[in-house]
């Protein structure tokens, strides 16, 4: 017999341990996050009294794709979209939050005199608070619905894509010993480089396959090709000297701007919990109790600078991002934890072998005691407001409302900013892409063309076709360059409005000219020896023809067409389906009115009932705006309309109002079955005696439907099926009846045959 490999022994032993302990902490209503880090203590080396985990090596592998998965999933549940939408206040309050707690981190591990990759790496972990266990504590509030709550989960998101920059980032400064400016600019632009054109290339590319083949596609191939994508561009990303997590992210993001999204996201989630599970584990196994027990006081000192530094720092970029006082305090004090990021960010520094073997377990407890605090931090803001209203002048707590809530989050631009900022985006945009396809160009074709072409007579030709070839793929991006935005709204008023903008416009074209001519001439420089002069020439020269060529305005208007069309088919396939959210969501300028959708539960109370006898309007002063029915919305609805379980009602409410609505959403249904087992049903044969109470009666006479709650499926005759008992048929003595029910209805109905 075959011996049982190591791997799968520890995968059995870690899943039954994960899936026990995970149970005892959804009856305590805690995070499953702690469950599975308790587990993983329970069964590492580190435990005596129980078994451990033998083959380290392979599990911290299989927790590696734990992480890609779950940066995978959270790029599916992210859109760049969403993030430009958002304005700049939570953008404010998310770099103001990073910027402080990242000092603070780096503070307190001088403070006990740590290496300086050790206190740079604290750094990082302390600035990231954890989207799972903050929205797991909202749900578990009644607080999700609220406003304070949005805000928290828009700078949440936020801060989880800058992490994934942060790990870039932190991985160059770990890969040179000392890293200057120049190092950390070069590391910045080059992110930013490989992410505009993953996420370009990306929106036009894979909407358009997965279009294509959409008729082909079912639930286990859509899987398999997004685990594949995900996995290509984790690869990818390896090997231009990122990390795989942050492929992955990227792959999810360019895939949650598709039509399957959805169904991705939920193909998925399976896959990222088993790996995520196994991740987490992974990150238990590494807490040594000898190291909490020497670093008790770091301990007490990172979990103390966490709630202190989230409840002011917090507290404080919040304000700055224009929210008030009140509202400032109740979302600073929700993100005093640190979670999942904290963890991926110890790992990636012990997988490089930059930090030290302390760190990580002192970073575990620190998390397991600050999100067991959430709930009560979050509880603890508004008795510290309170607090803080009766002993702070008032003149000056109205100071600070009206210095946060006048904070301008949606003013207008001016008209040369706005088209400055867009001429300066698609010069960005398609400098990239023609740079990309220069490199592929060089690097790929022009080595064949001198296989095939060999000796100095062929080579120039080999050069020619190259270079003509690679100015014809970005001839539509170079034309883009040049002449997009010049027919725009704002470029025609500012030239409308004074003769003065007139040279100011022009030479915005003169600056995206010479650009483009810069990219010609780079090209036949590499592939040419003619002197500047002639290249500069010949730059200028092809530039115009491309400017000028009808074929290639065409073919650069049909490939922006098709890339807006990929970015906005979610969009589109939303409003088909009556998903999208209303426009006027964020235009509620009652700052203690916002709109919040509550899922009507499938056991609800309320099923079958009309608005106008439910009443909601008057009980709980809300507006349901509405009704979200399978694909269909269903707006402004009238008092006829009746609720179905699994309706979605869009509402606008204050947070008092939505909170009560919530309650009454959740408490208002029918309830579990508590003894399932009793409600089975069972046939039975019954015969009719000479002193049964049925004879001479007829089925609905008899009421064995409406008083014993069971149902006669037919009559035997001796035939071979069953005959059908009419309804106007009289029992007669000696009919067998077929019946069905439940065990004590049939009991009862057995009963009063005997009675």
């Amino acid at each position: 017999m075959a011996e049982l490999p190591n791997l799968i022994a520890d995968l059995a032993y870690i899943l039954i341990s994960a899936g026990i302990v995970t149970l005892i902490f959804k009856k305590l209503k805690q995070p499953l996050v702690l469950g599975y880090i308790v587990a993983g203590f329970l069964v590492s080396p580190h435990m005596p009294y129980t078994a451990s985990v033998v083959d380290m090596e392979s599990i911290h592998l299989w927790a590696d794709i734990g992480v890609m998965f779950l940066l995978f999933s959270l790029g599916l549940d992210f859109s760049f979209k969403k993030i430009l939408k958002m304005g700049a206040s939570p953008v404010i309050t998310t770099l103001t939050i990073i910027f402080f707690m990242s000092i603070l981190g780096v503070m307190v591990g001088r403070l006990f005199q740590w290496g300086k990759m050790d206190c740079i790496f604290l750094g990082g972990m302390l600035a990231m608070s954890s989207t799972t266990i903050i929205y797991k504590a909202f749900d578990d509030l009644g607080l999700r619905q609220q406003q304070f709550a949005g805000l928290v989960m828009s700078v949440l998101i936020l801060e989880d894509i800058l992490a994934i920059v942060m790990m870039v980032m932190l991985s160059a400064i770990a890969s040179g010993n000392n890293p200057d400016g120049g190092e950390m600019l070069g590391s910045i632009a080059k992110i930013g480089f490989f992410l505009i054109l993953w996420l370009v290339v990306g929106i036009f590319a894979i909407p358009q396959f997965l279009r294509r083949v959409r008729s082909l596609i079912n639930p286990e191939v859509l899987l398999i090709v997004s685990l594949g994508l995900c996995c290509a561009m984790a690869v990818f990303s390896t090997k231009v000297g990122f990390s795989s997590a942050f492929g992955a992210f990227i792959m999810g993001s360019i895939l949650a701007e598709t039509v399957e999204a959805e169904r991705i996201e939920k193909l998925v989630e399976p896959v990222k919990n088993l790996f995520g599970a196994i991740f987490f584990v992974s990150v238990g196994m590494l807490v040594d109790p000898q190291i909490l027990i020497d670093y008790a006081l770091p301990i007490l000192a990172l979990i103390l600078t966490i709630i202190i530094g989230q409840s002011v720092f917090g507290s404080f970029a919040f304000m700055l991002g224009g929210e008030s006082l009140k509202s400032a305090m109740r979302c600073g004090f929700s993100m005093a934890q640190i979670g999942e990021f904290s963890f991926i960010i110890a790992s990636l520094g012990l997988s490089l072998g930059v930090i030290s073997d302390f760190l990580y377990p002192v970073v575990v407890a620190v998390s397991v005691i600050t999100t067991f605090l959430t709930p009560y931090m979050i509880r603890l803001a508004i008795p510290t407001y309170n607090s803080l209203e009766r002993r702070l002048p008032k003149q000056f707590i109205k100071l600070l409302n009206h210095f946060s809530m006048s904070h301008p989050t949606s003013k207008e631009q001016s008209k040369w900013k706005k088209l400055l900022m867009q001429m300066g985006l698609n010069t960005l945009i398609y400098s990239i892409l023609s740079s990309a396809i220069i490199t592929v160009m060089f690097t790929f074709v022009l080595p064949i063309m001198h296989r095939i072409l060999p000796g100095p007579e062929l080579r120039w030709y080999g050069n020619a076709i190259t270079g003509i070839a690679t100015i014809i793929f970005i001839a539509p991006f170079l034309r883009a360059m040049v002449m997009k935005k010049n027919h725009s709204e704002e470029w025609k008023a500012l030239w409308a409005e004074s003769n003065i903008n007139h040279l100011p416009l022009l030479f915005t074209v003169l600056v995206r000219a010479v650009i483009a001519v810069n990219f010609i001439f780079y090209i036949c420089h590499h592939l040419s020896k003619f002197s500047s002069a002639v290249l500069i020439t010949i730059g200028i020269i092809v530039v115009i023809m491309i400017v000028v060529s009808r074929s290639i305005k065409q073919r650069s208007i049909r490939l922006e067409r098709l890339f807006i069309l990929n970015l906005r088919s979610r969009d589109i396939a939303a409003q088909v389906h009556g998903k999208k959210r209303p426009l006027y969501e964020g235009k509620l300028l009652d700052r203690d009115v916002h709109l919040a959708v509550f899922d009507i539960p499938m056991d609800t109370m309320w099923m079958g009932r009309t608005l106008r006898q439910l009443n909601l309007g008057k009980k709980y002063d809300i507006h349901i705006t509405s009704i979200l029915r399978a694909n269909h919305r269903l707006n402004i609805p009238d008092g006829d309309y009746v609720l179905f379980p699994g309706d979605k009602l869009e509402v606008i409410g204050s947070d008092e109002q939505l909170a009560k609505f919530k309650q009454a959403v959740e408490q208002e249904v029918l309830g579990e079955e508590v003894n399932l087992e009793d409600r089975e049903m069972k046939l039975r044969q019954i015969i009719i005696g000479a002193d049964s109470p049925f004879i001479g009666k007829n089925l609905i006479e008899s009421g064995i439907r409406d008083l014993y709650s069971c149902m006669v499926v037919g009559l035997e005759e001796g035939k071979e099926n069953l005959s059908h008992v009419s309804p106007q048929r009289k029992f007669q003595e000696g009919d067998i009846l077929w019946v069905v029910g439940e065990e004590d209805s049939l009991n009862a109905l057995l009963n009063s045959r005997q009675e």
